[in-house]
Order: C-alpha cells, then structure tokens, then sequence
C-alpha cells in the first residue's frame, strides 16, 4: 500500500510539475513576443514607456520634446518606446512601425524612429505617410541612409517576426484596457494623463515632462 501510495503522489507531481513547467513556458513565449526598445537608465526603477504611432500628427509634436526628456534624464530614467499603430486614422502607420522593427534586427531602431519622425507630414498629403508603395520609394531610401542591409531590410519588412512584434504592442496596450490614443506615456505601466505633460497653452513642454518624472523618482 506504501509503495502504491508514494506511487500516486510522484504522479500527481509529475503532472503539475509539467503544467507548470508548460504554464512558464507559454508566459515567456508572450514576452519574447513583445518589442524590448530602450533607452536611458536600463536599471532605473522608473520606466516612462511611450505607445505611438508614426504617422500620428500629434506624435510628431511630441517627439522632439520627448528626445530632449531621453537627453536630460538619460542616467535617470529608462524610456521604451512602443508600436500603437492607429491605422483606421493612419493607413500607412502600420508600414511605419514595421519599417523601424525591420532597422532594429540590425541594430538601428532609434536611428530609423528619429528618421520616420523628422520626415512626417503631419497634414498627410506628402512624403512616406501619403504614400501607396512608402517601402520602396522611402523606407528603403532611409535604411540606406543608416547603412543597413537593404535586401535584409525588405524581407525583414515583409516578415511574420516583424509582424508579430507590432500587434504584441498592440494587445500590451489593449490589457490596459486605456483608450487606444496616441502618444499614451505610462510610468511604471500607469498612464500619465496627457495634461500633465504639456504647457498652459496645450503644447507638450519638456518643464512638465520634467515634474512628472521628478515626482516619479522621488516615489510620489
């Protein structure tokens, strides 16, 4: 009876052990699954992530203060950046995201990020945001700029594993269960209300940026 109890217990072990053990397994398939773009402090224990979009017009008005927020609290603060495509508002932003995914597998994505940014029409009417074929007559122009493998570039583009990385951010950003806008900053996964992060007149200010993230390194 002995030998058939101890028997029945290393079963009952072997088989929550293997859930278990499957149960982590499919967790670290999620992760692996979701972008890893950051910046700054990797050890800080406050991380600023930004959801955006490329072809996002108010994006654009933010990204220039938000690189000036990376520069001041570069050994401070640890920033990611991730991929909220709002392509019923922007049909190329989806295009736009994969584009920076693909400069990533070599090494480029902040370069390719600054460079989608810098070269928007946030009227949408001229540039990669207008465009019906943005890979071919830009994007490619830009991976040449920075140097990649332009072969490498496009299949990286087309590919599952660049797709798959884009709607990850997608459905990170949909168990927040925050309205899909863009930019949305979170600080340590809790969403700042956009109004704390610009000036009286509605624009966004590096000063507010600034007492966010001071009130958040001071654990307030």
């Amino acid at each position: 009876m002995d030998k058939r109890f101890w028997a029945i217990i290393g079963i009952i072990v072997l088989v929550f052990g293997g859930m278990v053990f499957a149960s982590s397994q499919k967790k670290d398939t999620v992760v692996t699954g979701t972008t890893s773009h950051y910046a700054g402090n990797l050890k800080s224990t406050v991380t600023l992530t930004e959801y955006g979009d490329y072809q996002c017009p108010a994006c654009s008005k933010f990204y220039p203060v938000a690189k000036e927020v990376k520069a001041k609290y570069a050994d401070k603060v640890r920033f990611q950046f991730r991929n909220l495509p709002l392509t019923s508002l922007h049909p190329n932003a989806f295009a736009g995201a994969r584009a920076a995914e693909a400069a990533d597998l070599q090494g480029k994505f902040w370069e390719m990020h600054d460079l989608l940014y810098e070269n928007q029409d946030p009227y949408g009417r001229t540039g990669w945001v207008a465009d019906k074929d943005p890979l071919t007559n830009y994007f490619v122009k830009y991976a040449t700029q920075l140097k990649l493998n332009t072969t490498q570039f496009k299949k990286d583009f087309a590919s599952t594993a660049v797709n798959n990385r884009i709607n990850a951010d997608l459905d990170a950003f949909k168990a927040t269960g925050e309205q899909m806008s863009t930019p949305s900053y979170f600080i340590n996964g809790k969403l700042v209300s956009s109004s704390k992060l610009v000036d009286g007149n509605g624009a966004p200010s590096l000063d507010s940026f600034s007492k966010v993230l001071e009130d958040a390194l001071a654990g307030k």
